[in-house]
């Protein structure tokens, strides 16, 4: 098939299909490009049967498996600029992918560079580096917000996903689920920034992957976060058929990702003004949250968060959503009041929803206070649903004649 020149990796229909990971138009177009390869050729190229290259052409084939994914990716030579954003000067294996504290040790990290560049097999200890990495990394983003962290976590992806092809036995499923987890993370930044069509396409790709792993308790939660998506957006009763699928399409989850189902789904029926499904949902959540406490080491570790704390927040969401804005003061002020300070972005968003729920009982002056008290945190980490939601408070106090909503967006467009 020759050399790729510049110019084809260059071509707009191929650098969208790569984009989108369109992986039909992909093949169709390097074959158009490339002067009219034909699919049993480029079959050869990828490790795929000629029949195989055609259901994928035609729609008939979706490429889920990270394995496929890898073969057509080298196969092609498709450059990594395309597949992970601008190039950037690349400082080594693992130097770009260490938070503060966490560099291996000299053992470690021969292990770890050794199975990056693939002179070795990774082993189970270089993926619990990755592992811890990872769950570092979501720790920072309840401090720092998702937008920082956006290219390193592509970047640390992309480094899990090349080490797939030179894991063994076990070994490979976990390189699987560990993509999974890279993938539910990407989305949920996405979906922090308000990108919904790359969250979904995220979630689909961590559920896929979660599904060829056998991870229930992942594929549950990329349908929970899809639940969560539908919620923020106020489509309640998607949210509650897809939290009410995260329930129980996967059987062997856990306890807490169980209960994160049920409240999602609660939090569908508050939306719809369904109070007494949504209190009963919740009720049946927070006997899960219990006894997922008492085991807590079943528990998978992207749910870190889910305590009595998160619940009492939850609480507060549903009674905000119900018209409940006493009940819903109480929940939010006392679940604020336990939720440590790095949690800067959560902690941004449930102080906009007590401003909220201050407005519509009609404390003007304390709404206000609340709202001007978490603008700067809601400008920088929090749009932007903590920003929409204190522009929501604004409204309601208008609606009240209150003169706190005209000096609030006074106070709104300084940060416009």
């Amino acid at each position: 098939m020759g050399d790729h020149s510049v110019d084809l990796w260059a071509h707009p229909r191929l650098v969208s299909a790569i984009a989108s990971e369109d992986w039909a138009a992909v093949l169709r177009t390097y074959r158009q490009l490339a002067g009219g390869v034909s699919q049993t050729r480029l079959g050869e190229r990828v490790g795929l049967s000629q029949s195989d290259v055609s259901d994928i052409e035609r729609g008939r084939r979706r490429v889920t498996s990270v394995e496929v994914r890898q073969r057509i990716v080298e196969g092609l030579g498709i450059p990594d600029r395309l597949l992970y954003g601008a190039a950037r000067p690349d400082p080594g294996p693992v130097a770009s992918l260490a938070l503060p504290g966490l560099a291996p040790d000299e053992d470690l990290l021969a292990r770890v560079t050794s199975a990056v560049n693939g002179s070795t097999r990774p082993d189970s200890a270089t993926l619990d580096w990755f592992d811890r990495l990872l769950a570092e990394h979501r720790r920072a983003e309840d401090l720092i917000g998702s937008r920082p962290l956006v290219d390193v976590m592509r970047q640390q992806l992309r480094t899990v996903v090349g080490l797939h092809g030179c894991a063994a036995g076990a070994l490979s499923d976990r390189v699987v689920r560990l993509a999974a987890e890279h993938a539910q993370f990407l989305a949920w930044m996405a979906q922090d920034q308000g990108a919904s069509a790359a969250a979904l396409a995220w979630y689909d790709r961590s559920h896929e992957w979660a599904l060829e792993a056998g991870d229930a308790n992942m594929a549950a939660t990329t349908l929970s976060m899809k639940a969560h998506m539908a919620w923020s957006g106020g489509r309640g009763t998607r949210c509650v058929r897809l939290a009410e699928a995260a329930r129980w399409s996967a059987p062997g989850t856990s306890r807490g990702v169980q209960g994160m189902a049920a409240q999602m789904a609660a939090r569908g029926h508050a939306l719809n003004g369904e109070g007494d499904d949504a209190r009963h949902l919740l009720d049946e959540a927070q006997e899960l949250i219990g006894r997922a406490a008492e085991r807590s080491e079943d528990e998978p570790p992207w749910m870190y968060f889910y305590d009595e704390t998160w619940f009492t927040l939850q609480r507060g969401m549903a009674e905000l959503h119900l018209g409940g804005w006493r009940a819903a003061i109480d929940q939010l002020t006392t679940g604020l009041a336990a939720l440590p300070d790095h949690h800067r972005r959560d902690k941004t968003w449930y102080r906009s929803c007590l401003a909220h729920a201050f407005a519509g009982v009609g404390e003007a002056s304390e709404a206000l206070a609340i709202a001007i008290g978490c603008l700067p945190d809601a400008a920088s980490v929090g749009r932007p649903h903590s920003w929409n939601e204190l522009h929501t408070t604004a409204a309601v106090l208008l609606r009240h004649g209150a003169k706190e909503g005209r000096e609030l967006i006074s106070v709104l467009k300084q940060y416009d």
